[in-house]
């Protein structure tokens, strides 16, 4: 359609030669729409969704072996976030598979990265959500150590995040456990250390600097919580199991920013 609309107004303002331009224009037009459909339709997420499980699942079996073995303790922690997920019998027998490919010798953690992207890849929030929740669960045990780190720190960079916003999502995610839902009594008994420790998470939390103005507090703010909308988030390829991560990453937003509104006197 677009080629034979862009073709009919060539040649109607300007003769053979200008139907050709708009025949060139209105392919270019088709093909943006044809893809634009494709990522839209239930098949594309559909893949989309089981491609994001899959390497979520590797690459956490991969982190786990990272000290060169997974011990009990990981394999405990791996059933507690499955549990956490609230994933179904088959779902969980499946992402434990997935786990084991990812610890195995023969897993390529840059081929799992790049199957990845050749489905995702052109979203930027799933990539930024993979990472995200890879984060999550490497700070389940409050403990990250260096070999995971790095791990985590090389699928950024193969994701084609630079190692300063790989730093940043890190911190944030770090300071954001801060806001699980626990009431902060160190904040609300006015005991003055414990009150600038939590006001100094709460804006790491939200990525600023404690300077920033009431303006650009609230513009962060939203734009945290819009990139962690659970319709967003499902619409643009996230499995809706994996959707709680991002829910409960929401819900430490908000209390992040709810200490610091407390603490400015905004409404």
């Amino acid at each position: 359609m677009g080629k034979l609309i862009g073709g009919l107004l060539g040649l109607f303002s300007g003769g053979f030669f200008y139907a050709l331009i708009g025949i060139a224009v209105g392919h270019l037009f088709d093909r943006s729409l044809k893809q634009a459909m494709g990522f839209n339709s239930a098949e594309k997420r559909e893949l989309m969704q089981q491609s994001f499980f899959e390497t979520t699942f590797r690459v956490m079996g991969h982190i786990a072996k990272a000290d060169g073995r997974i011990c009990k303790f990981e394999i405990a922690q791996a059933d507690a976030i499955f549990a956490q997920l609230g994933l179904t019998p088959e779902r969980r027998r499946f992402a434990i598979e997935r786990f084991k490919e990812g610890g195995s010798e023969s897993f390529q953690l840059e081929n799992a990265i790049e199957r990845f992207l050749a489905t995702c890849g052109d979203q930027p929030l799933m990539r930024q959500m993979i990472l995200e929740a890879l984060i999550a669960m490497a700070l389940a045990d409050d403990d990250l150590d260096s070999a995971e780190q790095d791990v985590l720190s090389t699928v950024a960079q193969l994701l084609g995040m630079s190692g300063a916003q790989f730093e940043r999502l890190l911190q944030m995610a770090q300071a954001q456990r801060r806001f699980d839902g626990r009431t902060n009594s160190g904040y609300q008994q006015g005991h003055g250390r414990d009150e600038q420790s939590a006001l100094d998470a709460a804006y790491q939390a939200l990525g600023v600097s404690e300077d920033v103005n009431n303006k650009d507090l609230k513009k962060a703010y939203r734009k945290l919580m819009s990139e962690h909308h659970p319709d967003k988030l499902i619409a643009q390829g996230m499995p809706e199991d994996m959707v709680r991560i991002a829910t409960e990453k929401s819900q430490e937003i908000s209390a992040a920013y709810e200490l610091i509104g407390k603490h400015r006197g905004l409404a």
